[in-house]
């Protein structure tokens, strides 16, 4: 059902990403644009970064980039990803985010599903030796020239650059046919090239494809989505909107920016408010969070509920002045009311919002307002965003009736599935609404709480269990830290309900009996899980953005219990 509930917002914008791009550059040349403080302490001005992307786009048009191109990026976040984000919106060059935790495997799966032609990557970050992966990937690099490949293995991809992050990787020196980053970069305007990137520039329509991200793989293969200038530019501006941003904030990210969460709820939520963004390091660490806040004096910061969990636990923590926060977005899972309030009264984030979506739908299609209730920041994710349509299940149902949630609007992925028709059919149904696969209610003020997916949940001797229920009944405890609840196979019901928990520094772990008996008291008597497994027993499987992998919780607990058999 539409939301008739949500505030006034502004139009859309019909602007390809770079012509705003220029606007925002122009309007707030002076602001600060940038800041990596795992880059000497990096710190741009909108004008400075507005250099860099023009100094990007003219040496990737001199190497032989042009409009409609796929160019990869598998780094971490840095100043050069951000630059690539915009050089490529401006170029009309398609951005495809790799994941860093990809193996060999799975960047040679992605980098030939999108016929890449170029790919810009990092010699290693932390155990993971990219350059040796890239090499055992493409010996020819070893002998062959810079922005001249010809492999086999993957016969589009003429370019790799590296861009020096610090890791020094004995590879790296081997590979003959890398371009180093720097190199690209043109130092002063050049009127032929200039000319060539303002007449393709010309032809870029803000339906054009300007993204390819690929889905999490929580729950199968990845799947590369196709975003559009209008998608992205516009979720962006509205995601911006709810937060109240303006040129004054600072967004500390410590999301990635390979993530939609980096991408758009951060990196164009701030840049199209002439916000400046804040990296605090390379991937999430919690005490540089803390000290980039700190010594920044940013106003928002992103994270997913375990994030914000772990800033609070840091034994650091009270060390950091956190005053000047004042929004930010939590993500990827519910947020308990216990560490919603937390995180108002320890680290200052009264207007703290909660935004909800997926990668296919740019991704925010729900969020909270900064002035909405406590409860319903807790128990919903807000209402439907500008210009966007919701209902729950395949036909519309009645007021909080449980079903399937279905979006439609702008922000549903331009282009579908990259070369996959079907699979773009599966989700996306000839009216145009976007199948979730989320379990949801819409209640008569247009807030939607989220109860589960359609296939994490729990189904026991025909009675179904909501994970999110439960969870949240179980957070309650004081010892608890963090919990997530999975189904595990049972003989009799069919699924048994399990619960996987930390405890909070400090408190004896909590028994099975004291949560049967807490939950008995507030839930079903089928919801109530019957059995437990702690941390030290499975360490909780996280995506890089920090969502659960419930399918591998799942397996692992079933293995731990003995109810499944182990992998082989």
């Amino acid at each position: 059902m539409p939301d008739a509930s949500s505030p006034p917002s502004r139009n859309q914008s019909k602007t390809p990403c770079r012509q705003f791009w220029d606007d925002i550059v122009s309007k707030h040349g002076d602001r600060p644009g940038l800041v990596v403080k795992h880059e000497d302490d990096l710190h741009w001005t909108f004008r400075q970064f507005g250099e860099e992307v023009d100094r990007l786009c003219r040496g990737l048009y001199d190497s032989g980039i042009r409009k409609g191109d796929r160019i990869a990026v598998w780094m971490p976040n840095n100043s050069g990803w951000a630059t690539l984000q915009y050089a490529t919106a401006k170029s009309g060059i398609i951005l495809v985010t790799l994941n860093p935790a990809y193996r060999q495997h799975e960047l040679l799966q992605t980098l030939a599903l999108v016929d890449c032609k170029s790919l810009v990557f990092v010699p290693g970050l932390k155990s993971s030796n990219y350059s040796k992966m890239l090499l055992d990937l493409i010996p020819e690099l070893e002998f062959q020239s810079p922005n001249q490949l010809s492999t086999q293995i993957l016969p589009s991809l003429r370019q790799v650059v590296v861009y020096d992050n610090g890791a020094v990787m004995p590879e790296t020196a081997k590979m003959k046919g890398l371009t180093n980053y720097r190199d690209l970069l043109f130092g002063t305007p050049n009127l032929a090239i200039d000319g060539a990137l303002q007449k393709e520039r010309l032809t870029i329509n803000n339906r054009d494809v300007v993204n390819l991200q690929f889905t999490s793989g929580t729950t199968g293969l990845p799947k590369g989505v196709s975003l559009s200038h209008r998608n992205l530019l516009n979720n962006g501006l509205h995601i911006g909107d709810r937060m109240l941003l303006t040129d004054k904030d600072l967004l500390c990210c410590p999301v990635p920016l390979f993530h939609c969460f980096g991408l758009v709820l951060a990196s164009l939520a701030a840049v199209t408010h002439g916000a400046g963004l804040v990296f605090p390091s390379q991937s999430f660490e919690v005490e540089a969070t803390l000290r980039a806040v700190h010594e920044e004096r940013a106003t928002a910061l992103h994270g997913v509920p375990t994030m914000f969990l772990e800033e609070m636990n840091h034994p650091n923590f009270a060390q950091y002045d956190l005053s000047s926060l004042r929004t930010g977005i939590a993500a990827g899972s519910s947020v308990p009311i216990e560490v919603m309030k937390n995180v108002q009264t320890k680290m200052n984030l009264d207007e703290l919002t909660i935004s909800y979506g997926m990668t296919e739908t740019s991704p925010v299609s729900f969020m909270t307002l900064t002035t909405d209730a406590l409860k319903d920041r807790c128990e919903t994710v807000g209402r439907i965003m500008p210009h966007m349509e919701a209902k729950a299940s395949g036909e519309t149902l009645p007021i909080n009736t449980s079903g399937e949630l279905c979006t439609r609007g702008y922000a549903v992925m331009e282009g579908g599935y990259w070369k996959s028709e079907a699979q773009t059919r599966d989700v996306i149904d000839e009216e145009g609404w976007m199948h979730t696969g989320d379990l949801a209610t819409i209640d008569d003020h247009g807030f939607c709480r989220i109860v589960g997916r359609c296939k994490d949940q729990i189904s026991r001797g025909g009675e179904k269990v909501s994970p999110v229920e439960v969870e949240n009944t179980i957070f309650q405890l004081e010892s608890v830290q963090n919990v997530s609840v999975v189904g595990v196979p049972d003989p009799k019901f069919g699924e048994e309900v399990c619960a996987w928990v930390s405890t909070k520094a400090g408190h004896k772990n909590v028994t099975l009996k004291e949560i049967q008996v807490f939950c008995k008291e507030k839930l079903a008597h089928y919801k109530v899980p019957r059995y437990l497994v702690f941390k030290d027993d499975v360490e909780l499987p996280l995506t890089p953005s920090g969502k659960i992998q419930k399918n591998v919780l799942r397996e692992r607990c079933g293995e731990v219990l003995k109810l499944t058999p182990p992998r082989p």
